[in-house]
């Protein structure tokens, strides 16, 4: 029994991103392509996401050209792709506020969006430092910290602190503060609703960028190997380590089971298709009665 569909789709990507912002310690090793993604969970009367992307344009725009993002579609082409509507979803998961995860809440007018109490508030105290201390807000664009509060005075922000279990049916967040920013968090999707569960699907926001985070080879299997931390961390690569090896004991350190977002080889573990704009869809998981929509 499966209880939720959940697609990893690509809505954009960075062809050259330097290597050392994906794995800690990787100096001078290079460029990977870094795609950047949103996820959508379906099932249980829900349609649920993960982040929701950035808009390209205004100050989202500037920071994507300073990236090097190409290929970017809005959120209408890119849903359509799992037969899904932005005016479908009704929840949303931020796992971080920076722009390519928190930048596009406007195109989700039926969103509810749940994000960490410490992560909006402590990216409002960073935008009252001095400039000589911006570089914390490198991967920030101030409007979408304050389209934020904005959708908190509309009821439609939901700030948590810490943990929470079945904010929807089957499905967890969990905090990983002062990490990859100030209060980063993954989302666990327990896929038989049950809890312990032994379908468990964990879905790491940036804490971790690709398999090789977890494992030295990047191999896809059980492992009893050195967690290597992504290379930008806020806070720091001590309690990105910690996180990581909570999201792994949760998933009985099965690795594929810990999906990164930005991994281009997500396609070589799981069902995967181009779309006609060039980008990938992979599927993770199909509900029970769900048709599949790469096949």
């Amino acid at each position: 029994m499966a209880d939720y569909s959940i697609w990893v789709l690509e809505y954009s990507y960075v062809p050259k991103y330097h290597k050392s912002g994906v794995l800690y310690g990787a100096h001078n090793e290079g460029y990977v392509k870094l795609p950047y993604c949103y996820v959508v969970i379906k099932g249980r009367d829900h349609v649920a996401m993960v982040d929701v992307g950035y808009n390209d344009k205004d100050y989202g725009k500037t920071l994507g050209d300073r990236f090097g993002v190409e290929n970017w579609r809005d959120p209408k082409t890119v849903l359509t792709e799992v037969g899904v509507t932005p005016e479908e979803v009704d929840t949303c998961f931020i796992t971080h506020a920076h722009f390519d995860h928190f930048g596009n809440v406007e195109d989700f007018p039926n969103t509810k969006f749940y994000i960490q109490e410490r992560e909006i508030s402590k990216w409002v105290w960073a935008m009252s430092l001095p400039d000589r201390m911006r570089w914390m807000m490198i991967a920030v664009d101030p409007g979408d910290i304050v389209r934020g509060v904005d959708l908190a005075r509309d009821r439609r922000l939901v700030t948590v602190d810490g943990a929470v279990e079945n904010v929807l049916p089957g499905i967890d967040l969990h905090a990983a503060p002062d990490s990859h920013t100030w209060g980063s968090m993954w989302v666990t999707v327990r896929n038989d609703g049950k809890s312990p569960s032994e379908d468990t699907w964990v879905l790491a926001g940036d804490l971790v960028y690709q398999f090789d985070n977890i494992t030295n080879d990047g191999a896809v299997v059980d492992v009893e190997q050195m967690y290597t931390p992504v290379g930008l961390a806020v806070g720091s690569q001590t309690n990105l380590i910690l996180a990581t090896e909570e999201m792994m004991s949760q998933v009985g350190y099965e690795a594929r089971r810990v999906i990164p977002i930005h991994e281009e080889r997500l396609n070589d573990t799981f069902p995967s298709r181009i779309s006609k704009d060039g980008l990938r869809i992979t599927e993770i998981c199909l509900a029970d009665g769900e048709s599949s929509k790469v096949s």
